[in-house]
């Protein structure tokens, strides 16, 4: 579920022209001598900081990989994934490619792409890993293609998303009213001005609700699997730019601003200034409904035709002054008390990665304990999700609607 902005990732792909730098394996040790030396350790843990749930929970993650393994979590806020991935861009093209300032980051789509493309990452480290045996890699196939990118153990699976959209009942009071496609979403603005926006694109999930809306107009998603080419962008995002001229001049404030992030997006919802918002959490309503962020009233709904999912991972720079501790962490965020722990609404409600199949009866109670709640999708109203694009449509993307938008 990524929520990450892309201004700063053209600068990592600069530093090197374009061009990719194959990294080879690096061997991760035998774990007892990984728990040994991680012992005593700081893990510069580089992550997204825009979701006080989130933070909280990574909080949480150090108290408990402090008190099992001795191993402090510092967490290093970010607005954008990119800083990080600019960070350990400078570090090599200084030459310092030991002692590194960054040991885990956050990460999926383009980043991972640029990171796996530069050999930027330390790994293959998921086999080395003994809590990855619970992760299921046959039917959430994200947790192993990343964006169509094969992770090739080079990152660490920790939560699932799918893009969902959430109202307020309290105004749209008939289910049947709320859009299902995004067609629909265009009439429905119309018939509502004022009522609808989305995050500024330079964020992750601006980015995301101009993708989810390419994929459901588009008759032809196949070639989404590709990296886009002039051609192919120019012909497949024609019915995505007709749609959203149309869609703009009914946004919240006309179109001509758009709140900062997801959170922003959410205070809207809360402050009745919008009556829809888009979120890569399944559990965003439920979550904030508890946390007093969102009115009781908060309800979820997907497209017809289903959503765009995606898994978020960690990973290790190739340079990381403390690899064993990142990886004590990593392997951690798949304990499957700390998945239980971000699947419940009352944490951050992130979908679990395991095959809860492969759990111990006293595991799975974890699981069958959770709290319910009615804006809570079920699995069904979710639906299966639908395939990520290749990581350089969203780049593309973004780039065209900044393009567009300030000429």
């Amino acid at each position: 579920m990524q929520r990450r902005r892309f201004s700063t990732l053209a600068l990592a792909t600069a530093l090197f022209g374009g061009m990719s730098a194959r990294a080879q394996p690096q061997a991760v040790p035998p774990w007892n001598e990984v728990l040994a030396k991680a012992r005593g350790q700081t893990v510069y843990w580089n992550a997204w900081a825009g979701d006080e749930q989130t933070n909280a929970f990574i909080a949480w993650v150090g108290e408990r990989v402090r008190a099992r393994h001795g191993v402090t979590v510092q967490h290093v806020r970010l607005k954008d994934t990119a800083e990080a991935v600019s960070r350990v861009v400078a570090e090599k093209a200084a030459g310092r490619n030991q002692g590194g300032g960054v040991d885990l980051i956050w990460i999926n789509g383009p980043n991972f792409l640029a990171m796996k493309q530069q050999g930027l990452l330390y790994g293959p480290v998921t086999q080395a890993l003994p809590n990855f045996r619970l992760v299921d890699t046959t039917h959430k196939r994200s947790n192993v293609v990343d964006f169509t990118t094969p992770v090739d153990g080079l990152a660490v699976p920790w939560r699932l998303a799918q893009v969902v959209f959430v109202y307020d009942s309290a105004r749209i009071r008939n289910a049947a009213d709320v859009p299902r496609s995004a067609a629909a979403m265009l009439e429905w603005a119309r018939r509502n001005p004022g009522r609808l926006t989305h995050p500024n694109v330079a964020n992750f999930m601006g980015a995301t609700f101009l993708k989810q809306a390419l994929i459901d107009l588009s008759p032809d998603t196949a070639v989404l699997q590709q990296p886009a080419t002039d051609a192919d962008f120019e012909r497949i995002t024609a019915p995505l730019w007709t749609w959203y001229d149309a869609l703009r001049p009914h946004l919240w404030r006309r179109g001509q601003q758009f709140p900062e992030n997801e959170s922003a997006q959410r205070q809207l919802l809360n402050d009745g200034e919008i009556d829809i918002t888009i979120s890569f959490n399944p559990a965003e309503a439920a979550v904030n409904v508890q946390a007093g962020l969102l009115p009781a009233s908060a309800r979820t709904f997907t497209f017809a035709k289903g959503t765009l999912g995606n898994t978020s991972f960690v990973a290790i720079p190739y340079n990381a002054a403390h690899k064993e501790g990142a990886l004590v962490v990593a392997d951690f965020l798949l304990d499957p008390q700390a998945q239980a722990h971000a699947q419940d609404i009352r944490q951050i409600g992130a979908v679990n990665v395991l095959d809860l199949a492969r759990l111990s009866p006293a595991q799975r109670q974890l699981f069958d304990a959770l709290p319910q709640h009615p804006a809570l999708p079920t699995a069904a109203e979710l639906g299966a999700p639908q395939l990520e694009p290749h990581a350089s449509w969203m780049t593309r993307i973004a780039a065209e609607w900044s393009r567009r938008t300030t000429r």
